[in-house]
């Protein structure tokens, strides 16, 4: 039956029905308004009206294409027809160029793009957007635990899919597989300072964009389409039981025993449908009987083909090859020998393209405070093994009296930096001030450093520490503990051992109500929350923290999803610190993110009931990544921005200011000295 789209934008939705839940239909679009899981009815898969930056140019199903003959957004269709069986949406888009959008419900939403160029000349596509606004934001911890979702992308050719997962980790998911067409890109919208930190933004799945970003994901194609040719994507959506249950569905191209590896080292793909290429010439693809053996002479992140199926893997230099890189360019360029007295030995960040140091400029994510730290604790890690010049210690030694003086005030708080003397203290930045001096006292046996490290923590407590989940906390606590016990303070030790105990107990009792951060709720949140619950059950022997490490750790591990993609598999999910910590100033996916490697130290850290192969191997998949920021001359980037593009921007780009990347590598060593962790 052919109607005339409904006027009225308060005409009730369709309900169609779904395994496992339904899906309301907008019946002037026939786009999906929200998914609806019959056992999770306040979890919302979608955006919708409750988020205000959301508009109806991004409603699900609506989008966007580039071509030679023009461009086009759509979202209300010209024609509906609404059958039993089927809703056809009819959009005119440029001259000669037309979409019917199909969709059809039986156990899942079967949805069908068909361009067709009803002109008489060939026409060329290069770029089409397709909107899927899953509701990935930060409200609030508990908001976000009980109704958001993170949705993860894999933009792989033709073996294509995404699913939005619970951000508890718990319940089904609503996944999307591609069953005919590709998937070469995808795009974020509303992404700027206005929408700022608590937003995924509008997710845009993309057969190709080409027009607007070439190069990205490895390369853009572009679709000739002749007169009277069609152009056909159809995806699948519906519910899963479970993470392993979508992806049972999703008709792998192959499977990789890796995705990132040493280099020299083989990546091994398994029951491959299509020939393994790469079109690198680094890259070499070894047939044996039994699959495909992958590997690289050079490091880098490589573009890997199954026939029209594509990921990429990455290789990297041993982990020591790229610390002693590191070491040298930090001393090299990162520097500040301009400044007077102590000043002269902070570390900040740089321009890699010009190699000049960055500014402050009253940017507070660019002072030599702060998450600048990491570089001070990675060198010093990289003195006590060996792997930098004796020349550091100076450094060090001029690092330890500038921190003293002017990242801490006079009662032990800190600063967010040396030229800001206003900004109320950050407690994120205890714990790394404290671990830098703990190390030192670890190292040179000062007593006032040992004194400095534990006054740092008390401080931390007083002004709250206890109800804040701070990267690293707990792990410092520990190392001061263990020096003032070792050292005869017995008293002391014990007093910071309770203080960590009774904040593991406050938070375990306090289940989804965590407090919020620079982000309302993020994993460098969840981290730290699991790590204080771990270094609590080992100074307690409490066996509800082992109960609450247990029910918390799905909520850290949904933020990462298991797409065979080098820069994606266990990758936590974040999308601001390109803007707050790049030169670039792109809001947009970071991946990989330095900060990941917190999911690692949970692993490592596991008590002995929990940790196992497994969880060993997400821990080890995750740092292996993070070598994707450093290059061989020793220069690094704080955020590769993965979408295609952001708000239009062109992206998929790694920032080149060198900035606060180094912790990912003083994690893996301090893993590898405590917990075991492979260092390769």
């Amino acid at each position: 039956m052919l109607t005339d789209a409904p006027s009225s934008p308060t005409h009730h939705p369709l309900l169609l029905p779904l395994a496992n839940g339904h899906v309301a239909i907008d019946p002037i679009t026939t786009a999906p308004m929200q998914f609806f899981d019959q056992d999770s009815p306040d979890r919302q898969y979608l955006l919708d009206e409750r988020q205000i930056w959301h508009s109806l140019e991004h409603q699900w199903g609506s989008g966007h294409v580039l071509s030679d003959r023009g461009t086009h957004r759509w979202n209300a269709p010209q024609s509906v027809t609404i059958t039993p069986t089927e809703l056809h949406a009819l959009h005119e888009l440029v001259d000669g160029l037309e979409l019917t959008v199909t969709r059809t419900t039986e156990n899942s939403l079967i949805e069908t793009y068909a361009f067709r160029n009803t002109g008489s000349e060939a026409v060329t596509i290069t770029g089409i957007g397709i909107q899927t606004p899953f509701a990935d934001v930060y409200a609030s911890a508990a908001e976000s635990l009980r109704t958001a979702v993170h949705a993860h992308v894999f933009t792989g050719g033709s073996w294509a899919w995404a699913f939005a997962q619970p951000m508890d980790g718990v319940g089904r998911v609503l996944g999307l597989v591609v069953r005919e067409g590709s998937l070469s890109s995808y795009s974020i919208e509303s992404r700027n300072q206005y929408t700022l930190s608590n937003i995924r933004g509008h997710i845009v799945l993309q057969p190709t964009d080409f027009a607007r970003n070439s190069t990205a994901f490895g390369g853009q194609p572009t679709i000739t389409l002749p007169a009277g040719g069609e152009y056909v994507l159809r995806w699948e959506v519906g519910f899963h039981d479970s993470v392993d249950a979508f992806l049972a569905t999703t008709r792998p191209a192959a499977e990789l025993s890796t995705v990132s590896a040493p280099v020299g080292t083989d990546i091994v793909i398994r029951n491959a449908t299509d020939q393994v290429t790469s079109p690198h010439a680094n890259v070499e693809v070894i047939e044996d009987g039994h699959g495909s053996r992958v590997t690289s002479r050079e490091p880098g992140v490589f573009a890997l083909h199954i026939g029209q199926a594509r990921t990429e893997v990455s290789f990297h230099r041993p982990v020591e090859h790229v610390v002693k890189a590191r070491a040298r360019y930090i001393l090299a360029h990162q520097r500040t020998p301009e400044r007077p007295g102590s000043l002269q030995f902070g570390l900040v960040p740089v321009d890699t393209r010009v190699k000049l140091t960055q500014a402050t400029n009253g940017w507070s994510d660019w002072t030599d405070g702060s998450e600048r730290i990491g570089m001070a604790i990675l060198l010093q890690q990289a003195r006590r093994r060996g792997w930098v010049e004796e020349s550091v210690d100076e450094l060090l030694s001029g690092w330890a009296l500038m921190a003293e003086s002017f990242l801490l005030d006079s009662s032990a708080a800190p600063r967010r930096g040396s030229q800001d003397q206003a900004t109320p203290a950050r407690l994120y930045d205890s714990p790394w001030l404290a671990q830098f001096f703990i190390d030192r006292y670890n190292d040179n046996g000062d007593p006032h450093h040992l004194d400095l490290a534990a006054r740092v923590i008390e401080r931390a407590f007083a002004l709250g520490g206890d109800r804040f989940l701070a990267i690293g906390f707990s792990e410092a606590c520990i190392d001061v503990i263990t020096a003032l016990e070792a050292d005869g303070q017995l008293q002391r030790s014990q007093s910071m051992s309770d203080a960590v105990v009774e904040s593991a107990r406050h938070f375990a009792e306090a289940g989804h109500a965590l407090p919020n951060h620079e982000v309302n709720y993020e994993q460098s949140i969840v981290a730290p929350l699991i790590n204080l619950l771990i270094d609590a059950y080992r100074l307690s022997n409490d066996a509800s923290m082992l109960t609450a490490i247990q029910q918390r750790l799905p909520w850290l591990l949904s933020f990462g999803g298991p797409q065979p993609h080098a820069r994606l598999k266990d990758i936590a999910i974040r999308h601001w610190d390109g803007y707050w910590f790049g030169i670039e100033r792109l809001w947009g996916d970071i991946f990989p993110h330095h900060w990941s490697a917190l999911t690692s130290t949970v692993l490592y850290r596991l008590p002995a009931p929990l940790r196992s192969a497994h969880t060993d191997a997400i821990a080890l998949t995750i740092l292996r990544a993070n070598m994707a920021n450093y290059f061989d001359d020793g220069s690094a980037t704080c955020a590769f921005i993965m979408p295609s593009t952001v708000d239009g921007r062109a992206a998929h780009l790694a920032d080149p200011l060198a900035n606060d990347q180094d912790w990912h590598l003083s994690l893996w060593l301090r893993m590898a000295e405590r917990y075991g962790a492979i260092l390769d």
